[in-house]
């Protein structure tokens, strides 16, 4: 498969996941500013942003999506850092093909089953009227009702595409429906990551906390984990400096 991709900078490649419904875009300010110390990619999962959509999603597809595009980039071996879907999805390729991951972080996601929480933003953008949309303030008046955070909803606004006066989901909606079990599951595997992985947490998010490292370790025994002050589960929105310099430490360190 080929991702939609962006890169920025010199350096250590550095692979940048987003989370459910969202894509690369959601990295843009950070992968400059970390683009001046790596070669950063910043990539679309599949039936997100402006990947390829297929039937099938799991963390196993998705695993290989990323050491086929490693391979596309003729890159070796990378840092990888995902967050929240990403963060699954980045655990399973550390799992999978350990050989290409140099340094794992996992942004706010433990390798645990979570509860199906999400399940209702999608069939809030499945309801939208979407053929009646004249401009995007249209789109967020009308999921208000459904979705009473703003700032979420313009978020998830942003999977909308116009062209011709025309709005259009550029996201599979019911191939995300049919695939969100898989989605929500534990990490899967018998194999162990046995090099540096740094867990950061929000410290106002309740999606990792402390309790998780038991598990976590099982599968990635050289884990540490970090809070992230003053930061939901958006750490990299909320706090981007604090964010930053977590990354960079861990990172540089040998």
């Amino acid at each position: 498969m080929q991702l939609n991709f962006t890169a920025y900078g010199d350096g250590h490649p550095l692979i940048l996941i987003h989370g459910f419904l969202g894509a690369l875009d959601n990295w843009r300010t950070m992968s400059k500013r970390l683009a001046t110390r790596f070669r950063v990619y910043a990539i679309d999962l599949r039936n997100h942003g402006h990947s390829p959509h297929r039937a099938v999603m799991n963390f196993a597809v998705m695993a290989r999506d990323v050491r086929e595009f490693l391979d596309q980039q003729k890159v070796l071996s990378a840092f990888v850092l995902g967050h929240s879907l990403g963060g699954k999805v980045a655990m399973q390729t550390a799992l999978e093909f350990p050989a290409r991951i140099d340094k794992l972080i996992v942004a706010d996601i433990a390798p645990k089953a979570y509860a199906p929480s999400q399940r209702g933003l999608i069939e809030a953008l499945r309801q939208l009227n979407v053929s009646a949309l004249r401009t995007y303030a249209d789109a967020d008046t009308e999921l208000a009702p459904a979705i009473t955070g703003r700032a979420l909803r313009q978020f998830l606004i942003k999977n909308l595409e116009r062209s011709d006066s025309a709005f259009r989901w550029r996201i599979p909606l019911d191939i995300l429906t049919a695939n969100y079990e898989e989605l929500i599951k534990a990490i899967s595997s018998d194999k162990t990551f046995d090099k540096p992985v740094c867990f950061l947490r929000g410290e106002h998010s309740n999606y990792l906390d402390e309790s998780d490292l038991a598990q976590i370790r099982e599968l990635f025994p050289r884990a540490e984990l970090r809070t992230i002050a003053n930061s939901g589960h958006w750490l990299h929105i909320d706090a981007p400096d604090a964010f930053f310099r977590n990354i960079s430490a861990f990172l540089d360190a040998p």
